[in-house]
């Protein structure tokens, strides 16, 4: 069988156009180690690991977790922004480290750190307990007897309009990366916090609901509302895109009279 010579261009071109498996690179992870019941202050611990451009934070740390540290305390389930489980200060910021990759941050150093505002479990996990319970108390579902499944009920249909008011601030899933930026917290333990507030509004918006007045009742109170500076820290961080800090804007003008 005869035999064809490919010329040595060709080759050459073909090998440069074939995609190229790009070498690892390493970096530096540094990680907050704490135990609350032993120690009132985190040590950092420094780790080398090999990193690819899509690398996740996430991946990084149970790397280290899964190779060099069985010890390291994190919390974190879906890898796809979408519970909200593994939120912590990385290289100073309060992000989802499933949603973050180490080619974004552009260092070679990468530092995580529990988040702020929250009691610390161990390392970088958080207790979301007063956060949740807070989320509960703003009474987050639709308050109305029509709504009530009932023989010979039909669906309540809403206008475009009337879901613009409320769909960005449906969107959170209870991250605590708002609450961890808000600076508001760090020197008042008991504020709601722009979770809760923004959950307030975006059950106060909804014109199916018709528990305005005793949510209003609850946010309108020493620890509350009034609270809020507007340093728009919350919006900021928010990996959803919902703005927390419009929505307290907004509800309080429910409480000054502006509001439907």
């Amino acid at each position: 069988m005869a035999t064809v010579e490919v010329p040595k261009e060709e080759k050459d071109a073909h090998a440069a156009s074939a995609p190229q498996q790009s070498e690892p690179k390493t970096i530096t992870l540094r990680i907050a180690r704490i135990n609350p019941s032993e120690q009132h202050e985190p040590k950092f611990e420094e780790f080398k690991i090999p990193v690819q451009k899509w690398t996740t934070v996430l991946e990084a740390i149970l790397f280290v977790k899964q190779n060099l540290d069985h010890s390291v305390a994190v919390r974190y389930s879906c890898r796809q922004a979408s519970c909200g489980s593994c939120g912590m200060k990385i290289n100073g910021k309060p992000r989802l480290a499933c949603y973050t990759k180490i080619s974004e941050l552009d260092s070679p150093v990468i530092t995580v750190e529990p988040m702020n505002n929250f009691p610390i479990i161990r390392d970088l996990a958080v207790d979301f307990k007063q956060m949740f319970a807070t989320h509960k108390r703003m009474k987050p579902f639709v308050i109305n007897e029509e709504s009530e499944v009932k023989p010979g009920t039909k669906e309540f249909v809403q206008k475009p309009e009337d879901l613009e008011k409320f769909l960005q601030f449906s969107y959170c899933i209870k991250c605590g990366l708002c609450n961890s930026a808000c600076p508001t917290m760090s020197t008042d333990k008991s504020f709601i916090g722009p979770q809760g507030l923004a959950q307030a509004y975006r059950y106060t918006a909804d014109n199916r609901d018709k528990g305005k007045n005793e949510r209003l009742k609850i946010v309108d109170e020493s620890h509350g509302i009034w609270r809020c500076h507007f340093a728009g820290s919350c919006s900021y961080v928010c990996p959803k895109g919902v703005d927390p800090a419009m929505a307290i804007q907004l509800l309080r003008g429910y409480l000054l009279g502006f509001g439907k």
